[in-house]
């Protein structure tokens, strides 16, 4: 297999996995993050880890971002699947899409991941150390937090 062809399956491959990844942590695999789904999560963040006003500001800037960042590289496309199927749909894999797909999910990487770093250090600076241990207990113990009691 030629490098061209190779390079080109790893991104689409990552890029799938990427968009997989960021869809499951949604709250679920063929589910949209709502509007309901991120007030149960800053809810159930803010009891479990009683959060003052000051860090239920930052928790819910974080939330936005991250939800921006999913919407961004998810795109207005619906099924990540389905974007991934159409590049295997002929008889040849449709190299400039898988490109424009890449470029797509790379660019909306960059616009908004930085603000969603920032905020989540925003976040996580915010708390207290007995709270950033909770948080790292959480992580540690659990494979997909938010869609186990978080």
């Amino acid at each position: 297999m030629n490098k061209q062809i190779r390079k080109t399956l790893i991104a689409v491959l990552s890029i799938g996995l990427l968009v997989g990844g960021l869809s499951a942590c949604s709250r679920g695999y063929h589910h949209d993050w709502s509007a309901a789904d991120s007030a149960e999560m800053r809810d159930s963040l803010t009891d479990k880890l009683d959060l003052d006003a000051a860090q239920q500001q930052k928790l819910n800037v974080l939330v936005d971002q991250l939800q921006a960042l999913h919407q961004g590289v998810r795109g207005d496309a619906g099924d990540p699947r389905s974007e991934l199927a159409g590049l295997i749909s002929g008889a040849t894999f449709d190299r400039s899409r898988a490109q424009a797909l890449l470029d797509a999910k790379t660019k909306a990487l960059q616009d908004n991941a930085p603000q969603a770093i920032s905020a989540l250090a925003d976040f996580y600076d915010s708390l207290n150390p007995a709270q950033q241990q909770q948080v790292r207990d959480r992580l540690e113990g659990c494979r997909g937090w938010f869609r186990h009691g978080w």
